[in-house]
């Protein structure tokens, strides 16, 4: 199908929010995440017909070309939120908050303040237990938070490398643990990042917040991949990801295969998860 065809079918015709997402959990729909950097890649996702963008400090190894996301700072990710909202104006911009920009609740707002001024709407934060009075502080405060658990990548140096989290009994108790302290200390939305399925699933019917699955399997709410993995452009594309470039032909239709699949349940299958 050309291009102008599929923009036409699939364009997304009102802005989605956290509360759209939220509706879409209660009635099982699921929705479609993808990770991108720039302008022209937000327009064709609004354009294909998905609902979240985040605006990732992934962008440190996908763009940038650093061998972690560590190294980036706050001017790139404001730099890059910026380049997806002239982009996009549809569906909802998260923006990281990168390495050491959040370490206090205080440091936290502050920052998020300058990443929704950016154009997010909304800001993603890598944590458990300890980042609950900092959930609170900024939900209370009018910014809407995503939290991330599991393979949390800011945390490489303490994991020993970009590993599957919660694989045993205690680490998958800490993690649904910290899943409905962060639920009921306010925050929207949490990504769930190479985790068991049974895990997964199980946080995702414990907590009134969607979940977005990356390696966690199909029964979050939602999923996401980083741009380059759907494109194929990664040199050693990890265990979660797929190349729909490969099938589809071509960009945009390889985006409305992702977002076709995830839809209906297809992606992810058994090979892309986690036992």
């Amino acid at each position: 199908m050309p291009y102008g065809q599929i923009s036409a079918a699939t364009a997304l015709d009102k802005n989605i929010t956290v509360t759209t997402l939220r509706k879409m959990k209660q009635t099982g729909e699921k929705f479609v995440t993808v990770a991108l950097y720039d302008a022209p890649m937000a327009a064709m996702a609004q354009q294909t017909g998905v609902e979240v963008l985040l605006v990732g400090d992934s962008l440190g190894m996908t763009v940038l070309g650093y061998k972690t996301t560590i190294p980036v700072t706050m001017e790139q990710m404001i730099y890059h939120v910026e380049a997806v909202a002239r982009g996009n104006d549809k569906s909802l911009i998260m923006g990281d908050l990168p390495f050491m920009t959040y370490a206090t609740p205080q440091q936290a707002l502050d920052n998020a303040a300058r990443i929704m001024r950016a154009g997010a709407n909304m800001v993603k934060l890598e944590g458990g237990e300890w980042l609950a009075e900092t959930v609170q502080m900024l939900t209370q405060r009018g910014i809407p938070v995503c939290a991330h658990l599991g393979l949390t990548p800011q945390s490489v140096n303490i994991f020993g490398g970009f590993r599957a989290q919660g694989k045993t009994a205690a680490e998958a108790e800490k993690i649904f643990y910290d899943a409905q302290l962060l639920d009921e200390a306010g925050a929207d939305l949490l990504v769930l990042e190479c985790v068991p399925v049974a895990l997964a699933k199980r946080i995702t019917e414990n907590v009134s917040m969607p979940t977005i699955g990356i390696g966690a399997g199909r029964d979050t709410d939602a999923q996401v991949l980083v741009i380059n993995d759907i494109l194929g452009l990664t040199p050693q594309p990890p265990k979660f990801s797929k190349n729909f470039l490969k099938e589809a032909g071509d960009i945009p239709s390889a985006l409305l295969k992702y977002a076709d699949d995830v839809k209906k349940g297809v992606f992810p299958s058994d090979e892309h998860t986690f036992g």
